[in-house]
């Protein structure tokens, strides 16, 4: 039986880090730790624009991502899917629902000036996850 993400829909509430794989211009992977929900259709992320992930996943849609449950290391989800939308539409209130999550912050601290936010939607295509 193929795991369906309702299985670990639980490690998308907790404050467990991604790790998001990318791949750069260069075909290089690229991973990274992030902040993540689950909104009940798409995985999402949260980047800035500019960085390198924002770059990445503009040029490659496909991502890979895992996510290791905090109370037991033995437990994790695997993802792979592809980006169906990137937003800044949302992005600012959903970094700060992001950092009231994982910081216990009602707005993301770590902001500079001019900034400007993207909300990754990633559309899983694989599922797999062990406990």
């Amino acid at each position: 039986m193929a795991a369906t993400l309702s299985q670990y829909r639980d490690l998308f509430d907790k404050k467990g880090f991604a790790h998001l794989a990318t791949v750069g211009a260069d075909g290089h992977p690229q991973v990274t730790p992030v902040w993540v929900d689950f909104d009940g259709t798409h995985v999402r992320i949260n980047t800035a624009r500019g960085r390198v992930k924002d770059r990445n996943l503009k040029a490659n849609p496909r991502v890979a991502l895992s996510i290791q449950d905090p109370d037991n290391p033995y437990r994790y989800v695997q993802v792979q899917g592809r980006v169906v939308e990137m937003t800044e539409q949302g992005a600012d209130p959903h970094i700060d629902a992001l950092a009231k999550k994982y910081i216990g912050q009602d707005r993301y601290p770590g902001r500079t000036p001019g900034e400007v936010r993207v909300m990754v939607k990633i559309a899983p295509d694989r599922i797999q996850g062990m406990g």
